[in-house]
């Protein structure tokens, strides 16, 4: 019988995801229909199909697509994600007004890239797959001069991704590590401890490159987990940072991922009292709303706690950008 439920603080929508999924929904009234994403806004099905569904919003994965279609949009939106110079400058050859809802924090991630390639740095890029659109994004940005980089703990996984173990680099002297923006806390901090054994010059950013909620949401699991007989986690399968998530709170107890309320059974919580609850960040919180009217349901006694505080950052939305603009920037 579950007795107690701990809802973890902070969880669900991240600055980054409110502000993507905002400039989609302005953009979509201000297109009149006329708009299409590039990749998911944010890597949640329930998001991307309501957007579908209520604001008749497209999403492609490659800009050919367009090409030779009737229906050209006049206005494409970027994901949260980030995408690679060659794709702003693709939709800027279509004709298509640019929205840049890329997360600033992987933003400055694309900074530092081009910086150091400038400088003739060898970029270490720490990520959980290749074909993971911020990786590629970044990437995108100096790929002559980056090296994808698997998360120790995954190594062999992605076969594109080296072993920072055994990764070799043109110059020792002049390496400098970047990160995908969702990784495991932990993991990353091993990885990046283990290339620096390797390359004591190696250079790290002044500021982490790992997102606040990412390890803000780490925290709250860590924090709640030893209270807890099973911990849920709400998240999308292709949510980098909702996957981390589960992962903590596997090793940390009891743990079930589910996409919506729907995934729920009841032989889950056989001898369980204490549920905790949390929710990657490009999960809406009806859902997590959802997961609790589910719990009351069956035991209607049960108490409800929360623990943590909310983040209060927020992001200023993305100005349209004519084709030309972004041409002439990019040279």
């Amino acid at each position: 019988m579950v007795e107690r439920v701990y809802l973890a603080k902070p969880r669900g929508f991240c600055a980054g995801v409110v502000m993507a999924i905002q400039t989609v929904e302005r953009a979509s009234e201000e297109a009149d229909g006329d708009l299409v994403v590039y990749h998911q806004i944010v890597h949640n099905e329930t998001v991307v199909h309501r957007l579908e569904k209520e604001r008749g919003v497209r999403f492609v994965e490659d800009l050919d697509e367009l090409k030779n279609a009737d229906n050209r949009p006049r206005t494409i939106v970027f994901s949260a994600h980030g995408v690679a110079p060659e794709v702003r400058r693709k939709a800027a050859e279509l004709g298509l007004v640019q929205i840049d809802a890329t997360c600033p924090l992987v933003t400055k991630v694309h900074s530092e890239a081009r910086r150091y390639a400038a400088l003739g740095y060898t970029i270490l890029l720490i990520g959980d797959s290749a074909d993971h659109q911020e990786v590629k994004g970044t990437l995108g940005e100096a790929p002559e001069n980056t090296i994808l980089v698997a998360v120790h703990t995954q190594v062999g996984k992605d076969p594109r991704l080296a072993d920072p173990r055994t990764v070799q680099v043109p110059d020792p002297e002049k390496v400098l590590v970047l990160t995908q923006t969702t990784l495991s806390v932990d993991d990353t901090d091993a990885t990046v401890a283990i290339l620096k054994r390797r390359f004591p010059k190696l250079i790290t950013p002044a500021r982490s490159d790992l997102c606040y909620a990412t390890k803000n949401r780490q925290d709250a699991v860590r924090r709640l987990a030893p209270k807890v007989d099973l911990f849920l986690v709400l998240s999308s399968r292709h949510s980098s940072n909702g996957m981390r998530l589960f992962e903590l709170a596997e090793k940390l107890t009891r743990a079930r991922r589910i996409d919506a309320p729907e995934d729920l059974r009841e032989d889950w919580f056989t001898g369980v009292k204490s549920v905790g609850i949390t929710s990657a960040a490009s999960t809406p919180e009806d859902l997590v709303a959802g997961t609790l009217a589910w719990l009351k349901k069956r035991w209607p006694g049960l108490v409800v706690v929360e623990e943590g505080e909310w983040e209060r950052i927020r992001f200023r939305k993305p100005r349209p950008r004519k084709p030309e603009e972004v041409l002439a920037e990019l040279g």
